[in-house]
């Protein structure tokens, strides 16, 4: 079968690092456009599209791209504001999408290209790709095994240092789409309600540690659960004031009636990447020990298939629990079953487009000081 011809919009950071890795090596995905409005003399230290794929057509205008009959698939990676619009105009112009997250910068926005996708009889997802961490995988693994009875209790930190993009945040105002909410909370709150779904309410505070401003950089945002998980509450946390090691950072704590399970450390692909390692290197993905969990569980847990070698069932399972290997190879090669129809999408723009509405809730329950329940 013939390679999905793929059209990136946009040749930064997200394009360079998140996309291009993760698509190349994949044989039945062929980069053949790139959408890069500067000219090579203009292009600044993330290079031209057209001295790194000479074979890929170079688009300077949305017209042009968006007319090129060879793409099949397009990958949004312009700014967040305009998410939308480029994803809209790749679907009229009759392509599959991908979205970098945020996924939009309102759930209104969201619901208006679920329904323009499903007009258009074409795929649209997001890039989630923090569904394929390994710590995240570990954690399904976990959860599937049972590991913990009836969940009473999960954190889920997505933490960081003072990184330099975002002491670039200097505005004092707000405007949506901008902030450690829609940044990192896109993908900590995607997890948490790909575990648990949606919540009965949210209660959210955010802060701006760097300066006086509206925008968050820090923020804390509780789920709390109704029915039948009526006594489950999610916190999901991100602060920029980290000075830990990354093996001590703070990533799940989760409870339940059968057990327990606590993670440090993040996934390691992308410092893979920048180390040089390739991603087809058996180590790639794969996390030091010193990031391992700490399960307590009163079932017996399978350990074995994973990355440390020589784990053994036992019951109850108290110790390490070795991590799973991530890979964001994984996420394109699901894109690619759910375009040839071999499978449906793995990342539903409708669970994407609910991570959108809790920000919006989060953000009213922070600026009102109360609880808003979940719509």
């Amino acid at each position: 079968m013939a390679p999905i011809k793929v059209g990136l919009m946009g040749y930064g950071f997200s394009t360079k690092c998140f996309h291009l890795p993760f698509i190349t090596p994949n044989p039945d995905l062929e980069v053949c456009a790139f959408l890069q409005r500067k000219e090579p003399s203009e292009a600044g230290s993330w290079g031209h599209c057209t001295k790194d794929y000479p074979d890929a057509k170079w688009h300077r205008t949305e017209d042009e791209f968006f007319a090129d009959s060879n793409i099949e698939l397009v990958i949004v990676c312009t700014g967040s504001k305009i998410h939308t619009q480029h994803a809209e105009k790749a679907l009229k112009a009759g392509k599959h999408v991908v979205v970098e997250k945020p996924f939009t910068v309102s759930s209104a926005e969201a619901d208006h290209l679920i329904a323009l996708a499903k007009q258009e009889k074409k795929v649209l997802t997001v890039f989630q790709n923090r569904r394929y961490d390994s710590d995240f995988r570990t954690l399904q693994h976990l959860m599937q095994q049972g590991a913990f009875g009836t969940v009473t209790e999960f954190e889920n930190h997505y933490d960081t240092d003072q990184p330099e993009w975002v002491l670039k945040w200097d505005k004092p105002g707000y405007e949506a789409g901008e902030g450690m909410l829609y940044g990192l909370g896109t993908h900590s709150i995607d997890q948490t309600l790909l575990l648990f779904g949606p919540p009965k309410s949210v209660t959210a505070w955010w802060r701006a540690t760097r300066m006086e401003s509206q925008t968050d950089d820090a923020f804390t945002v509780i789920l709390q659960y109704g029915g039948d998980k009526k006594n489950l509450v999610c916190t999901v946390k991100t602060t920029i004031v980290t000075p830990l090691p990354m093996s001590k950072i703070p990533k799940f704590i989760i409870r339940g009636t059968e057990g327990a399970f606590i993670k440090n450390g993040e996934d390691p692909q992308i410092d893979h990447l920048f180390a040089g390692m390739k991603v087809d290197d058996p180590k790639f993905g794969v996390e030091p020990e010193s990031y391992h969990g700490y399960v307590a569980s009163k079932k017996q847990l399978d350990a074995g298939d994973l990355s440390k070698e020589g784990g053994s069932p036992s019951a109850p399972y108290h110790g390490v629990y070795p991590s799973q290997k991530g890979s964001y190879l994984d996420y394109y090669k699901d894109v690619v079953k759910a375009i040839r129809g071999e499978a449906e999408v793995a990342v539903k723009p409708e669970q994407s487009r609910d991570g959108i509405r809790v920000i919006e809730l989060a953000r009213e329950s922070a600026e009102k000081g109360v609880t808003v329940e979940f719509n």
